[in-house]
């Protein structure tokens, strides 16, 4: 697929990311990605390998292992493969400014097909793409087992970029759990958390906001209070 959008929204004089080549067909496994991105809003880049680039979507809530938790999925444009390591932050300014981590990465199968070639793999999951159904097995150090990416409307609607909405649901299976993954917030890459990015590479640190002072009502006098009773003086 083109990376024409992807180039197209970004000057690789000011931003870090890499501008990337098409890569060729992948003979080993093929990767995946997890990207937290902390940029106007706070979400996460899911990112599959297929056809020599990473098929991106935008995750607000980011993954989880529990099958009661759809998570929304807006499909965005291919990325380089090269994006899959890329942790730093994108300049003010810039299209996505903000700091990105490596959240999680690995390789990942289609599910049910782990005998079949890289090259056959790709043409299935390809297929299940075009179909609004990808179903997959992640083998990263964060995420587990098996997952699926289904397609809201099928055929559309899509937006002016040629977004569309997903929805990222793990799959049962011995992976799953209720713990909420995303409290995990640390890079596989370099151990290191969003604050830490981003004080090495340029970027804001983003501190919580001090909690607001409760405003306490106040409180009425008794009547007895309010209109004391004036003792006469003795004569």
């Amino acid at each position: 697929m083109s990376l024409t959008q992807y180039k197209k929204k970004r000057s690789f004089k000011k931003t870090p990311e890499p501008e990337g080549k098409k890569r060729s067909p992948s003979k080993s496994k093929l990767r995946f990605v997890v990207q937290k991105h902390d940029a106007t809003r706070l979400h996460y880049d899911f990112r599959l390998e297929m056809e020599g680039v990473l098929k991106s979507w935008a995750v607000p809530k980011g993954p989880s292992l529990n099958p009661d938790d759809k998570r929304l999925a807006m499909m965005v444009e291919d990325h380089p493969y090269d994006y899959r390591t890329f942790e730093g932050t994108i300049p003010k300014g810039n299209y996505g400014a903000g700091t990105v981590m490596v959240w999680d990465e690995g390789t990942y199968e289609a599910l049910g097909f782990d005998s079949e070639s890289t090259k056959d793999q790709e043409k299935i999951l390809l297929a299940e793409l075009k179909k609004g159904d990808v179903k997959i097995v992640l083998h990263g150090e964060k995420l587990k087992g098996a997952f699926g990416l289904v397609r809201m409307h099928k055929g559309g609607p899509r937006n002016e970029d040629g977004d569309n909405a997903w929805l990222l649901i793990k799959k049962n299976d011995d992976e799953v759990s209720k713990t909420d993954v995303t409290k995990k917030d640390k890079s596989v890459k370099t151990k290191r958390s969003l604050g830490q990015i981003a004080k090495d590479t340029g970027g804001s640190v983003k501190t919580k906001a001090p909690a607001k002072k409760q405003k306490i009502a106040p409180q009425l006098l008794d009547e007895a209070d309010e209109h004391p009773v004036k003792k006469k003086p003795r004569k």
